[in-house]
């Protein structure tokens, strides 16, 4: 426990950091539960609750990259302000949805508050490195990894109960909460970094200096082995992410047995077992290097997540998928910490969030490659095979990276210099 006291007791910045993020992402699971409760009690229809997932995705999709370029000009604390206070203000339309025909303006919110995700999250993983020593990266990483499972648990909850409650409006007020008790703890934050006041320059130089900016953040997540890796597999578990969403609920329903009730509790399980591993994680990660990290976590995540969808042929009982879903909590952990760590090392300020924020905008398009694929194939192939095989990709990732740990292991010269 000597790393999380050195995290959390020394670290005034970035304790407030870490409690402003607890506090907002269980507004999201809130909202996100709650509207997607809502949106189908007052209209009826799958496809419009689809329409949420796709609005949630397509800026990530479309802006994520850019957004990353904007950040590393921006200062990351006040990025964080900013976007907080614009999301509880974005929340206010929800108050005029009361039937199905003003759905619309849930789609805009949704649209609204995912663009300034694509602002708010690089800035967040930007300033990480900036609040506390290397050697406490990899803690402060998988505490950030907790505190997500930990607003997913709470926050889901609540959404259920306040959408039934007070619907929309309830939904709104209770979220706008939450971003500005977000931002009272960031301003709160002592550090500060100022950056190089803008050149003037023509609209013209503007636009193409935006170009340059945007193509090198591009180009530096293929820019090494090292980055090369972990774009790589970034892109293989994306994909794995978007078959998981797609065939999870099916493989409850159609392998395991399990009704509505047990695909609840399953995935809540799984929250659970995030938060004890995140907190494992983040009491013995800094003692192994991140890469090693993330290769045995990924590897041990993978071999767990077959074995899960593999148990169905010899049993029908539900306990082993329980079990495997609190226990793929710590792997998952590790993996997370590792990852993050390895990036945060192998890049600069002002070059972290454009690459954060295209290799973002890749993943989300590989999510999307996965859940069409877990779509088309589940029917064809069979739930069990195809889970299987997202699985593998783990198991494969999490090889190769051990195999690469020296070239993970040693920090290079700057990929960009500002």
């Amino acid at each position: 426990m000597k790393d999380l006291w050195g995290v959390l007791a020394r670290q005034r910045d970035y304790r407030l950091m870490l409690s402003a993020g607890l506090i907002s992402l269980t507004g999201d699971w809130l909202l996100r539960t709650g509207l997607a409760f809502q949106v189908y009690v007052l209209t009826g229809s799958t496809l419009a609750s689809g329409g949420l997932l796709l609005a949630s995705f397509l800026p990530a999709v479309l802006l994520g990259s850019l957004a990353g370029v904007f950040v590393d000009r921006w200062n990351q604390r006040t990025t964080m302000i900013v976007t907080n206070v614009l999301n509880a203000v974005v929340l206010l339309p929800l108050i005029a949805v009361h039937d199905a025909s003003t759905i619309w303006i849930v789609y805009g919110v949704v649209l609204a508050q995912s663009c300034l995700q694509q602002f708010f999250t690089p800035a967040e993983q930007s300033l990480v490195p900036l609040l506390v020593n290397s050697e406490q990266l990899v803690t402060a990483n998988a505490l950030n990894s907790q505190i997500r499972d930990l607003a997913r648990l709470v926050g889901a909850a609540l959404g259920g109960v306040l959408a039934a409650a007070g619907g929309l409006t309830l939904l709104a007020v209770g979220d706008a909460v939450t971003f500005l008790a977000a931002v009272v703890l960031v301003a709160a934050m002592r550090h500060r970094q100022e950056r190089p006041e803008p050149k003037e320059e023509t609209a013209g130089g503007a636009i193409k200096r935006l170009k340059e900016e945007w193509t090198e953040g591009l180009r530096l997540c293929v820019a090494g082995p090292a980055m090369r890796l972990f774009f790589v597999f970034c892109l293989v578990t994306g994909v794995g992410e978007g078959i998981m969403s797609t065939l999870f609920a099916p493989f409850v329903s159609a392998e395991v047995g399990g009704d509505g009730k047990v695909y609840g509790l399953i995935v809540s399980s799984q929250a659970i077992g995030g938060i004890v591993g995140g907190l494992i994680a983040a009491a013995i990660g800094s003692r192994w290097p991140a890469a090693t990290l993330w290769g045995v976590g990924a590897f041990a995540f993978g071999l767990i997540d077959i074995a899960l969808f593999l148990y169905p042929l010899a049993s029908d009982s539900v306990i082993p998928a329980f079990v495997c879903m609190i226990v793929v909590g710590l792997p998952g952990a590790l993996t997370v910490a590792g990852m993050m760590t390895v990036f945060q090392n192998l890049t600069v300020d002002g070059t972290r969030g454009r690459i954060y924020g295209a290799v973002g905008a890749a993943e989300s398009v590989a999510v999307l490659l996965g859940i069409a694929a877990g779509g088309l194939l589940g029917d064809a192939v069979g739930i069990i095979p195809i889970l299987v095989f997202q699985g593998l990709g783990y198991v494969v990732g999490g090889l190769v990276v051990l195999s690469r740990r020296r070239v993970l292991v040693a920090r290079p010269e700057p990929l960009l210099t500002v």
